[in-house]
């Protein structure tokens, strides 16, 4: 008897599906993508409207062939790839290779279950060419960069080299924020507060800060003038002049998407963009739950809007009541707007139908699964209650010519904070305050003046990285991982103590790039490229006319850029070093890696090492110095210049924390 083949991408999605649809249906994988632009050449007609050349992907030949002929005893086929952009192209190269004369459908869905899945098979449609053409243009976008820079820096700086239209974007974002830490000059600044308590009232003690002093923004920048203030301040009486009560709500945030999801991953958990994300697609595609089998837990994790659906609104609604109370449920459903680019025909993150509770699954699930889980299942409830209510007081305070400011805040009904905690620069910090009236005079306990200075700004973390690109329009949803997996897989980039901060390397690329390129590093000009793709998807932009625009322009610049470009490669500093194969002076020089320490007499003598820190190898009796390095896995440490002679390595300089100079677990250094 004839059967429907349903195509995925992972196994693991695919088996899910599988127990859903049972034994009517084949549920096959094509393992991700099986055509794509080939490696060895560009592999787009430019003179023909950049028609790409697509090829299979090497190794995808038994799987494809698996699926024809599976496609061979099936009387319909349906294409059942993520519900993006991605996931579009990949159907539409499984339809053209399985061939035109068979019944194809495509099929969408948000979360794996059974009712979605159901739903889909039931309600198939086509492929929308639209989303092919912008993912087909994204593309070819970066491979026209890609592949004409690439080697402009293989030239100037050092072999293996790349950059990427977004990526580059990115790491600029971090040398910026490099820049600006070093350049930075902290100035100092004082405070003063007021421990104060009503007259005659013994545990009424409280703290107020200064505010104004003659009605002006204070400017107290030195130790002279705030311990002659607080000279001037101890014989003055401290009276109250107003007093502000009022109620003030605060709502809860909507359910997760991509980016969000992945910043509060980052805050809570600690996960980095790419872990989340990793767990999250496991959390989508079905874990095995006891004798239920393989589960969707989550919907899809790659999403831009804040929509749920009525019926996880309904199921929420009754969860919320039976745990809480109805006093925790609006009136109305709360309500969430999107922003403007975002794909409303997704979903929000949020739990998949029916809703089952963490702890209820906590044994079927690692760890780190359990608290991603938690973390998706904690906001999509809370984004469906009722706000928190606080009573606040603000209180003035004069003191001669000087104002000093209290403010007060209790929390009186939890609302949706009973499930959702919120990061500590969110809270509402509760501090209540005596009972007080304009007009009363105060007792002064002490007056403390605080030294204090600027702190530049910090550097990016996987969270405020994530944030920037997607405030600024760089990448969408399913970019913001890879983009920060690729800057540091490409040694442009790297984390120290979990932020990340730029390499010589990297520095010195963004400027030349921002040099020959500067309409690739624009943040506006890539935001407006994310803008007109989202157009092609709408229907409102031709691919052709897209490209056409982008790359008239760009290739003039790569032709000034071969000419003009500085050539970094070719500059060698002289050092005290001496080569120790062949007694030659040794030079500085710049590779794929960095900077590095070369023989003068290559090609003749090719000795090469990493360029010593300065820091001698703590180990006893070694007598080496400590060198920059990076294992197989991207990670960057520290070893000892006498290797293999000695094999001390640690993360980071000893005389930063000599306490971490451990071996590298997992990894081969």
């Amino acid at each position: 008897m004839p059967k429907s083949l349903v195509i995925v991408e992972s196994p693991a999605k695919a088996s899910t599906i599988n127990k859903i649809l049972g034994k009517k249906f084949i549920v096959s994988s094509s393992m991700g993508h099986i055509m794509d632009l080939p490696k060895s050449k560009m592999g787009i007609e430019i003179e023909k409207d950049f028609t790409p050349e697509y090829i299979m992907i090497p190794g995808k030949k038994k799987i494809v062939d698996a699926l024809k002929k599976e496609a061979a005893d099936s009387d319909s086929i349906f294409l059942a790839t993520d519900p993006d952009r991605e996931g579009e192209a990949i159907s539409w190269h499984l339809a053209n290779l399985l061939g035109k004369k068979k019944k194809i459908y495509r099929i969408a869905f948000h979360e794996i279950t059974r009712s979605a899945i159901e739903a889909a098979i039931n309600n198939p449609g086509k492929i929308d060419m639209n989303m092919v053409d912008a993912q087909q243009t994204r593309r070819i976008l970066d491979r026209l960069v890609g592949y004409s820079i690439s080697p402009l820096l293989w030239r100037k700086v050092g072999r293996g080299l790349s950059a990427g239209r977004v990526q580059s974007v990115a790491v600029r974002l971090i040398v910026d924020r490099e820049k600006e830490i070093n350049v930075f000059v902290p100035k100092e600044y004082w405070e003063i507060e007021a421990e104060l308590k009503k007259k005659n009232l013994e545990n009424s003690k409280f703290t107020a800060k200064l505010d104004k002093i003659e009605d002006k923004k204070i400017d107290l920048n030195n130790q002279g003038d705030s311990v002659s203030l607080v000279s001037e301040l101890e014989k003055e009486k401290f009276t109250v002049v107003s007093v502000d009560k009022k109620e003030k709500r605060k709502y809860a945030q909507p359910p997760f998407i991509t980016s969000k999801l992945q910043q509060e991953a980052f805050y809570k958990l600690r996960f980095q963009a790419i872990k989340t994300m990793r767990v999250a697609q496991q959390l989508y595609e079905g874990l095995p739950i006891g004798s239920e089998g393989n589960v969707g837990l989550i919907t899809y994790m790659r999403t831009d809007a804040v929509r749920v659906s009525k019926e996880s609104q309904d199921f929420a609604k009754k969860y919320i009541i039976e745990k809480y109370g109805p006093e925790f449920i609006p009136a109305a459903p709360n309500a969430y707007k999107s922003k403007k680019s975002a794909q409303e025909a997704h979903e929000a993150i949020r739990p998949a139908l029916p809703l089952r509770e963490p702890n209820s699954i906590k044994e079927f699930l690692t760890l780190d699964q359990y608290k991603l889980y938690t973390l998706i299942w904690n906001r999509f409830i809370s984004s469906q209650m009722t706000p928190a209510v606080f009573n606040v007081v603000s209180v003035e305070i004069k003191a001669g010519r000087c104002t000093f400011k209290a403010n007060g805040s209790q929390k009186v009904f939890q609302g949706f904070s009973v499930v959702y905690e919120e990061n500590e620069e969110d809270k509402e910090e509760e501090k209540i305050l005596p009972s007080l009236e304009a007009g009363e005079i105060l007792d002064l306990l002490k007056l403390d003046p605080s030294q204090h200075f600027t702190k530049p700004p910090p550097r990016y973390s996987d969270a405020s990285l994530v944030k920037a690109l997607e405030e600024d329009g760089i990448g969408r949803p399913s970019t913001y991982a890879p983009i920060i997996q690729t800057i540091i897989a490409r040694n442009y980039v790297k984390r120290k103590e979990g932020y990340f901060c730029p390499s010589e390397l990297g520095v010195v690329v963004t400027d030349l790039l921002m040099k020959s390129f500067p309409r690739i590093l624009d943040l506006e000009f890539t935001a407006k490229m994310e803008e007109e793709l989202d157009e092609i998807e709408e229907g409102k932009q031709k691919s052709a006319e897209v490209l056409k625009e982008f790359y008239t322009p760009f290739a003039k610049e790569v032709e000034y850029a071969k000419i003009n470009m500085r050539k970094v490669k070719g500059e060698a500093v002289k050092t005290s070093e001496i080569c120790e194969k062949c007694g030659k002076p040794m030079v500085i020089k710049w590779g794929r890696l960095g900077r590095f320490l070369s023989c003068s007499d290559f090609p003749n003598c090719r000795f090469a090492k990493a360029i010593p820190t300065g820091v001698k190898c703590p180990e006893p009796d070694c007598g080496g110095m400590l060198v920059e390095r990076r294992s197989k896995g991207g990670r960057h440490f520290y070893g000892c210049s006498t290797y293999p002679k000695c094999h001390h390595i640690s993360r980071r300089l000893p005389s930063q924390n000599d306490e971490d100079s451990v071996a590298l677990e997992g990894e081969d250094a």
